[in-house]
């Protein structure tokens, strides 16, 4: 498919490539357990970082500093205590050819992660991902940690999202740019924005058509 879209827009004339940045963010938990059967329904997440361990007792010491709902953003040591894992994944993928822009905690208290990739072309980017995705799941399991890309694990705090930043290129020339235009953004830009508020419901079916 991205193939396919990537040979169509070299078809229009109207760009030759389109590049494609995203900002992958996901939860890294110490414990789930879920479970369905005829008599039961549940599930259960834990973070040693969660708000709801301050108080908890057996297991390994309580050292406290744990962050409340929603203040994730950007904590240094000792309330980050992901810092490591997070720098392992960054280098795993550099080895592996994927340059690592950024990575830090994201907003959600509970073991929230972010690691931002350079861009590049739709179907390059799209194969990154899939390899961004084996490589944050496997290096947390490496840990005794597991990692989860699930929109919405934890109540009441920040749900996981990918913002792509996106842009279309002809030569080398950058097709979204206007000097004079609304925010320095091209008609083009506008069009491209309007396309997919228009297209948005129906590829929700699509890519987005269960809770998970």
């Amino acid at each position: 498919i991205a193939q396919k879209a990537e040979a169509y827009l070299r078809s229009t004339g109207i760009a030759d490539t389109s590049f494609f940045g995203p900002e992958a963010e996901f939860f890294i938990f110490d414990n789930v357990r879920y479970t369905s059967n005829a008599n039961i329904q549940y599930v259960e997440v834990d973070s040693d970082e969660a708000f709801w361990n301050t108080g908890r007792t057996g297991g390994t010491p309580n050292l406290g500093h744990r962050m409340r709902t929603k203040e994730g953003y950007f904590p240094v040591a000792p309330n980050d205590t992901l810092q490591d894992i997070r720098s392992e994944m960054a280098l795993v993928l550099e080895e592996l050819g994927i340059p690592v822009e950024a990575q830090h905690h994201e907003v959600g208290g509970p073991g929230q992660a972010e690691i931002d990739i350079r861009f590049n072309s739709l179907l390059k980017t799209a194969d990154n991902m899939m390899l961004f995705k084996y490589v944050v799941k496997n290096t947390a399991r490496k840990h005794g940690k597991t990692a989860t890309f699930m929109p919405k694990p934890v109540f009441g705090d920040n749900g996981s999202g990918m913002h792509v930043h996106s842009s279309l290129w002809k030569g080398k020339k950058p097709l979204f740019f206007d000097a004079e235009g609304y925010a320095n953004l091209s008609q083009l830009a506008h069009y491209y924005i309007g396309g997919l508020l228009t297209h948005a419901p129906a590829l929700l079916g699509i890519v987005a058509s269960t809770t998970n």
